[in-house]
């Protein structure tokens, strides 16, 4: 009986232990395991980078390119910590002046500069920017443009990505011979940009003639043409300054243009870096310093009359002929056929002369009688 009891006993005792040793197990904490190597984490969408396709018909060595178009893409780049990149397509490496906006819409650049008055009909409303207007430096053109299109010029461009949009800086007459008067341009055929100063060209009974810059020089040489219609930047990047010593100060407004972007590349690209596109590039001139009026009214200018351009300022009267005519034959006109397509010309005019009036930009050939409903647009 006493053997029984110490089986018992013992047997008790070894399923108490037992009991002990696994609560015992149950409490220590599991002994750390070495940490496994550390894996880096997926990159996030913010760290992406995006190389940039940039096109425009300007040439390589112009001041655009050189001082405006070059230094913005490298800031974009530096802003960006090197995540933007860029590839430049200057001059006519993808195609002619006019194919510019295309080249951008459809993806064979993912950014560019182009011209809206180059191809007619399309931007009608937009050729409002290309008024002869006393814009002296494409900073303040941006700015204009910029909030043309904030106003009403955002319904033209539903199929690329609006960063800035301008008028550029008013241009001048051009000649081969001097030209003082109205009657001293009669039967001379002037290179026209297009659009509006097509008909400042007509209007002051000359013949405009439509070609492709790079062809103006050799135009003008064999006296195909007698002159151009164009920016001073222009004249010079095209050292059309070695044919055409005489230029008149007289505006003829000038083209309609911007910088775009393809909407799929847009679309692709990073929030944070969409942000520093568009404070880059919302007024490039500004952020560069570029052909501001400084510089063209300045640099531009003193250089090409170094090289013997005589620039003639129009005496007041004289300047009232060719203004007057202006506002009846092209102003006006411009109004009445956007009327007659069922668009809003004197709606945008006004918007445009109050804008003007913003940033203290003349526009000798507004009409008068106009100029009290500009008060309702400011």
């Amino acid at each position: 009986m006493k053997k029984k009891r110490s089986i018992i006993f013992i047997g008790s005792s070894l399923v108490l232990m037992l009991v002990l040793l696994l609560a015992g197990c149950a409490s220590t904490p599991p002994a750390k395991t070495p940490p496994a190597e550390t894996q880096p984490a997926e990159t996030p969408a913010e760290q992406e980078t995006f190389s940039i396709k940039f096109s425009t018909w300007h040439p390589p060595a112009g001041e655009e390119c050189q001082t405006v178009w070059t230094p913005m893409l490298e800031e974009l780049q530096k802003r960006s910590d090197g995540r933007i990149t860029y590839t430049t397509f200057y001059g006519s490496a993808l195609g002619a002046g006019p194919e510019h906006f295309d080249i951008v819409k459809d993806g064979l650049s993912d950014m560019g500069y182009f011209t809206a008055t180059w191809t007619p009909d399309r931007f009608p409303l937009t050729d409002v920017l290309s008024m002869p207007v006393h814009v002296l430096g494409k900073d303040v053109a941006v700015d204009v443009g910029n909030e043309m299109h904030e106003r009403l010029l955002h319904q033209e461009f539903t199929d690329v990505k609006v960063l800035s949009l301008n008028g550029c800086v008013c241009s001048y007459i051009w000649t081969t011979t001097p030209v003082h008067s109205i009657e001293d341009l009669k039967g001379m055929k002037i290179r026209s940009p297009g659009g509006l100063q097509t008909y400042m060209i007509e209007t002051l009974g000359a013949e405009p003639v439509f070609m492709p810059l790079g062809d103006v020089y050799l135009s003008m040489e064999t006296g195909v043409i007698n002159g151009i219609v164009t920016c001073p930047m222009l004249y010079k990047g095209y050292k059309l300054q070695e044919l055409g010593k005489h230029a008149v100060k007289a505006t003829f407004g000038c083209v309609s243009e911007g910088v775009v972007m393809n909407l799929n590349a847009w679309d692709k690209m990073p929030a944070d870096l969409q942000a520093i596109v568009e404070e880059v590039t919302r007024n490039p001139f500004e952020l560069t310093s570029g052909l501001t009026e400084e510089v063209i009214q300045g640099d531009v200018i003193e250089s090409l009359k170094a090289e013997g351009v005589e620039f003639y300022e129009l005496p007041a009267d004289e300047a009232e002929r060719w203004y007057s005519l202006f506002s009846e034959k092209v102003v006006r006109e411009w109004v009445s056929n956007m009327e007659k397509k069922g668009l809003p010309g004197k709606e945008t005019l006004l918007n445009y002369k109050a804008v003007l009036d913003k940033h203290g930009v003349e526009f000798p050939a507004f009409p008068a009688e106009w100029e009290a409903e500009v008060e309702q647009y400011k």
